[in-house]
């Protein structure tokens, strides 16, 4: 098996030069599977540095939660690589534009999400596939998650975890003052959302597609590209599905 090692610290190097030394080191362009050793931003990072190549990712953690690697036994890597189950997962994909007129556009395995970046709350309007479903929105942010990214983020501001496989995507408010009972919904993943800012000159609004910020954004679309996917590999006892199931029953 033809790897290709990659890693985020020095606590991660040393591993990644143990590995290497064992299983050799190949570029990407004649490696079969890339091997991340790190925390669970680094995958993300890793994610969307390959995210057009079809190279399999399998995460090694040397972080903390782990939640998008395996865990930290590096014995028989190429016996659990060959034996690893996988997920296939499609990113959303953000397009928006800023006060300035610029557009921006980023992909997101996790999540997009809104959030007011001054003391005042932003106001939003919202519509699903050219549909206006709320015409103002007064809250400190809002976020689309995919299902993978739906146990974070989305799951803090009090929305639903969504199981792996699912078509549906989950958009949640953050900290809403009106409407006082809208607690979000769920959607198909064929659903095209935009998002509006108003009163952008004086409720200015930064968006987030995972880890990629983008500053005084005025509106925004997100949609799940269902025709760009990333393969991850996992052990047997760390499969995705199973801990984002898992998530529901912990305390």
């Amino acid at each position: 098996m033809r790897i290709h090692f990659s890693g985020d610290s020095d606590r991660a190097a040393q591993v990644t030069e143990a590995l290497s030394r064992r299983y050799g080191h190949y570029d990407k362009a004649n490696a079969d599977v890339i091997v991340a050793i790190g925390g669970d931003g680094f995958i993300l990072r890793t994610i969307h540095e390959n995210i057009c190549c079809s190279l399999p990712i399998y995460g090694i953690n040397r972080g903390n939660v782990g939640f998008l690697t395996n865990g930290g036994d590096i014995d028989d890597l190429s016996e659990k690589i060959s034996s690893s189950s996988s997920c296939a997962l499609n990113p959303l994909l953000m397009e928006g534009t800023d006060s300035k007129g610029d557009v921006h556009s980023a992909f997101a395995i996790n999540d997009v999400y809104l959030l007011r970046s001054t003391h005042q709350a932003a106001k939003f309007s919202i519509k699903i596939s050219g549909v206006t479903r709320s015409e103002e929105m007064i809250s400190d942010g809002i976020i689309v998650s995919t299902p993978a990214g739906s146990t974070a983020y989305n799951f803090s501001a009090h929305g639903p975890i969504i199981p792996i496989g699912s078509d549906l995507l989950a958009l949640t408010p953050i900290n809403t003052f009106r409407p006082r009972r809208w607690r979000g919904a769920l959607l198909k993943n064929t659903e095209i959302i935009e998002i509006n800012v108003l009163e952008p000159e004086k409720r200015s609004v930064n968006v987030v597609a995972d880890y990629i910020e983008f500053r005084g954004m005025i509106n925004m679309l997100v949609k799940q590209d269902l025709e760009q996917s990333v393969t991850l590999l996992f052990d047997s006892d760390h499969r995705l599905e199973e801990r984002v199931l898992n998530e529901q029953f912990l305390s």
